[in-house]
């Protein structure tokens, strides 16, 4: 909990309320350009996606606001396979347009229609042969007339409550950038192994890149018990290895077969239902239908086995998947600490 800060406002349920409306007011600005878009400017769409597919490079303009959704989109665009770089359009005339080559498309942000950095700029784009599109709130505008094809990104007010600052009007530039970047994405065929390729580093390359053979516990670091073990020496194994979790299993000639896990959650549960604990083993403890990840998985793959369920787990059992032999035993803090 904050500490009680004392100081000249005080916050109420009633801007407590105007939170959520601002929510309610951009989703349904969204809601409202999905169905115009999808409706009555489907053709533009199509076209637009044409014109990004087959340019060598996306040159996107905007001022203020719209400028810095036009940088964030295109950096989305470029890190999902479509090369792009968002330049300023006064710096453009002095120079920067000379980044531009035959075939390249521009996109010019505007909420207005009437900016006059991107007006004064359009004369040199026609002259490049440098064809255009406009994600506009105004299409019947200089730039709706000026540009090749006009995205409608009209709002029917901001969400702010003066009704002023852009608020749902770069929700919906955002977003629409967002449904080209990834409609592109499917037109170009780009893969996770693309991404990665893109994403080396942090967790989203690690994610991509790394298999859990190379993060896991296996070997001596692996913590197990043989089926039937006593609680004292499932005890004793949980404090060796301190990775929160036991494998229990059951050996063949050929490996180890996994028949249980026991995590620290286990142990927690049996202390309080079970009263003479000395007369436990892996039986009364263990789950005995785990689930496991195969050491070839990438980490993305493990954390989404851990993460994407109603109860998250922490660990994870590494078995291969034609002989059933345990390999290993992977953790969410390990996936973490090698993408940091």
């Amino acid at each position: 909990m904050m500490n009680h800060v004392v100081g000249k406002y005080r916050i109420t349920q009633e801007h407590l309320q105007e939170l959520v409306r601002v929510f309610d007011e951009e989703i349904a600005a969204l809601q409202r350009t999905r169905h115009t878009l999808l409706r009555t400017n489907a053709k533009a769409l199509q076209d637009a996606l044409h014109l990004m597919a087959n340019a060598p490079k996306i040159l996107v303009f905007g001022i203020g606001k719209s400028g810095l959704i036009g940088q964030k989109i295109a950096a989305t665009l470029t890190s999902t396979g479509t090369r792009a770089v968002s330049l300023h359009p006064t710096e453009a005339l002095h120079g920067d347009i000379g980044l531009a080559e035959r075939g390249d498309c521009c996109l010019l942000l505007s909420k207005s229609g009437t900016t006059a950095e991107l007006v004064g700029l359009l004369p040199t784009l026609r002259s490049l042969e440098l064809p255009t599109i406009g994600i506009l709130g105004t299409v019947d505008s200089p730039l709706g007339r000026g540009c090749a094809v006009v995205l409608d990104a009209s709002v029917l007010q901001e969400a702010c409550p003066l009704g002023i600052a852009p608020t749902s009007s770069t929700t919906v530039a955002l977003v629409l950038g967002d449904a080209l970047a990834a409609a592109l994405m499917t037109v170009r065929g780009f893969t996770a192994q693309d991404f990665a390729a893109l994403h080396a580093a942090g967790q989203l390359g690690t994610n991509l890149t790394l298999t859990v053979q190379e993060v896991m516990h296996s070997g001596a670091a692996l913590p197990r018990v043989a089926e039937g073990a006593s609680f004292r020496e499932i005890l004793a194994e949980l404090t060796r290895q301190s990775l929160g979790c036991v494998c229990v299993v059951r050996s063949h000639a050929d490996g180890e077969r996994l028949v249980g896990f026991i995590t620290d959650g286990d142990i927690r549960r049996s202390l309080q239902h079970h009263s003479h604990l000395d007369a436990l083993t892996t039986n009364d403890i263990m789950t005995r239908t785990p689930t496991t990840v195969t050491p070839s998985a990438l980490l993305g793959t493990a954390l989404a086995l851990m993460e994407r369920r109603t109860k998250q787990l922490s660990c994870l059992p590494v078995v291969d998947d034609d002989t059933g032999t345990l390999c290993g035993v992977i953790r969410v803090h390990d996936i973490v600490r090698v993408g940091m």
